[in-house]
């Protein structure tokens, strides 16, 4: 009896042992994780780095061209119709001005005026002004490229200023002709005779004041106190007439 007991304990031990051994073998695998792992960050050098410098832009200026202006004496020839004998300065008294102009284009141009020796300075002090402003003039050329003719000359609306003539409506000599007198755009600026006439008709729609156009000169603006700081009158303050574009050394 105690033989057959012993026996029986001993089945039910293995068949319980062969269960938990199933069992252990039944349990899933776990999942192997796919995760890579960190890098590790290289330990930094003692040496310091240097960066190669990124090489200089080139510049590339779109400006335009400062202001110049060249006075030069005047070759006789250059004055074949507004100089003639008995006029009240000798060519050698005369200077030739070749200068920097803003145009009514939006660009600079090179332009020519002839000025008496000792008007010279003034009118490039006041002219680099004009150009600094990007104040327009429409051409500035010998009034000789129209052979004299003052009446051409401002139809063209040609700055100028050089010409041997009496004044408008007088015997006298103009400043023109001694050399101390600018005429700036003609057209925009005309000459108003007392009863308020213009002698060009291209000119007649500027004949009243204040006007807001480019080439306009109107009172106490900044073109006439440029001309009153080096002590040149306007013809725009005359009584009777208005001489717009008109500016001189003493007022003639």
């Amino acid at each position: 009896m105690t033989r057959v007991r012993a026996a029986a304990a001993l089945a039910v031990g293995c068949l319980a042992a062969a269960a938990c051994s199933a069992t252990a073998t039944s349990q899933p695998a776990q999942p192997t994780s796919t995760l890579t792992p960190a890098p590790v960050p290289p330990t930094p050098s003692t040496r310091p780095t240097t960066s190669s410098p990124s090489p200089a832009a080139s510049p590339t200026s779109t400006a335009p061209p400062k202001f110049s202006a060249k006075v030069t004496k005047v070759a006789r020839d250059r004055l074949r119709h507004s100089w003639r004998p008995g006029c009240p300065v000798p060519v050698g008294d005369l200077r030739l001005i070749t200068m920097t102009y803003w145009g009514f284009d939006d660009r600079p141009h090179t332009g020519e005026l002839v000025v008496n020796k000792s008007a010279a300075d003034d009118i490039v002090t006041v002219f680099r002004r004009l150009y600094d402003w990007r104040w327009p003039i429409r051409r500035m050329e010998l009034v000789d490229v129209y052979k004299g003719d003052d009446f051409d000359s401002i139809d063209a609306d040609n700055t100028s200023a050089f010409n041997c003539r009496p004044a408008t409506g007088s015997s006298n000599w103009s400043q023109h002709a001694y050399g101390r007198a600018v005429d700036i755009n003609p057209r925009e600026n005309p000459y108003l005779s007392s009863d308020g006439s213009v002698a060009h008709k291209n000119a007649r729609k500027f004949a009243r004041r204040p006007i807001d156009a480019p080439g306009v000169i109107n009172p106490g603006d900044r073109v006439v106190r440029a001309f009153e700081r080096v002590d040149w009158e306007w013809g725009g303050y005359w009584s009777g007439i208005k001489d717009y574009q008109h500016f001189s050394k003493s007022g003639g």
